[in-house]
């Protein structure tokens, strides 16, 4: 018994000072680059928490629906991505608004309910006739079912988008604030205007209100739940619906900000979103949205750094914080360790 004490005891104060000096590493490669060049940190600072908000209306999503059914829905980021082409066909085909305009700001609000409604209603649809019916199943055919479900979307993508990149006008305005040095442009402050608001609506939603404590209820014990009269599977719909929603804003955001949509996507920008809940703690809300803007902040840094490896080796540099993190806490940064339900 001693020996084993002994053997976690070195293990533990290893794991420990290996975290130290890797935070140690960081913290000075921070430094260097804010000395060298202090207008270049802070704007890549902006370019990465631009980012990462567009990540956690796309992640949450993702950690939702898993902390109600234990379910990743790959075909989340592909939901998005429809979410895009719709915003750009609503916007620049079926309202014919090619630019900045205050016609063409009403109509980008009136897409930003138009679009959320459309992905709330696929991803529902996606959960009824795909998901649902899988429930008691076998861990992976629900999976599989997911991962299907991402190709027909996909399929969907290439039909209504063409199997190459489509550039678009934007509607936002297209100036930008400097502050010392550090160029904001407008579209990022209009990213923050819509996804703030969105992220509070939906913890209000999921934290105070009748359904929200539904949800949650679900997500302890569906079983328990049913017998205290909730209807689950009501529950479970508004959970996916709740989840589209905020792919469907994330679509718009990017495609008017960015001004392109791409079949491929989904998968990109998705799996991005799924690590940043991995990240934060799958199942945890608060995790989702903190994971997805330290991974805006690890990829702006990385990319717009004088000191950095490029933007080559951005997604090498996510992926192997991930690693890193997930060895010396497998459950995420919020996350807290799941008891298995039987």
């Amino acid at each position: 018994m001693a020996s084993s004490s002994n053997k976690f005891s070195a293990r533990l104060i290893i794991e420990r000072f290996s975290a130290t000096l890797i935070l140690l590493l960081v913290a000075v490669w921070l430094g260097v680059n804010l000395v060298k060049s202090p207008s270049q940190f802070f704007q890549a600072s902006v370019i990465g928490i631009s980012n990462g908000v567009l990540y956690a209306l796309i992640a949450l999503g993702y950690t939702l629906v898993y902390g109600i059914i234990e379910l990743i829905n790959f075909a989340h980021g592909d939901l998005f991505m429809l979410g895009g082409l719709f915003a750009a066909t609503f916007i620049s085909v079926w309202f014919g608004q090619q630019d900045p305009s205050n016609v063409g700001y009403a109509v980008f609000f009136a897409c930003l309910i138009a679009v959320m409604g459309f992905c709330a209603t696929i991803n529902v649809a996606i959960e009824r006739f795909a998901y649902r019916r899988l429930r008691k199943a076998p861990k992976l055919a629900p999976l599989i079912t997911a991962v299907g479900v991402s190709f027909i979307i996909q399929f969907i993508g290439i039909r209504w988008n063409g199997s190459g990149p489509k550039t678009w006008n934007s509607v936002l305005p297209s100036g930008e604030i400097i502050i010392s040095n550090v160029h904001i442009p407008y579209t990022t402050l209009i990213s923050f205007v819509v996804t703030i608001p969105l992220l509070i609506l939906m913890t209000f939603i999921v934290t105070k209100t009748r359904r929200g404590k539904a949800m949650r209820a679900t997500a302890q014990d569906a079983d328990a739940a049913r017998l205290m009269g909730i209807n689950v599977d009501k529950t479970i719909a508004f959970t996916f619906a709740l989840g589209g929603a905020l792919a469907g804003a994330a679509g718009l955001l990017f495609q008017q900000t960015r001004g392109v949509t791409n079949y491929n996507l989904g998968y990109q920008l998705g799996l991005i979103a799924f690590t940043s809940a991995v990240l934060g703690g799958i199942g945890n809300l608060s995790g989702a949205v903190l994971g997805a803007i330290l991974i805006g902040l690890i990829q702006g840094l990385n990319d717009g750094l004088p000191i950095g490896l490029g933007q080559q080796w951005s997604q090498t540099v996510v992926f192997s914080i991930l690693i890193l993190l997930m060895t010396f806490k497998p459950t995420g940064l919020l996350g807290k360790p799941m008891v298995e339900k039987v």
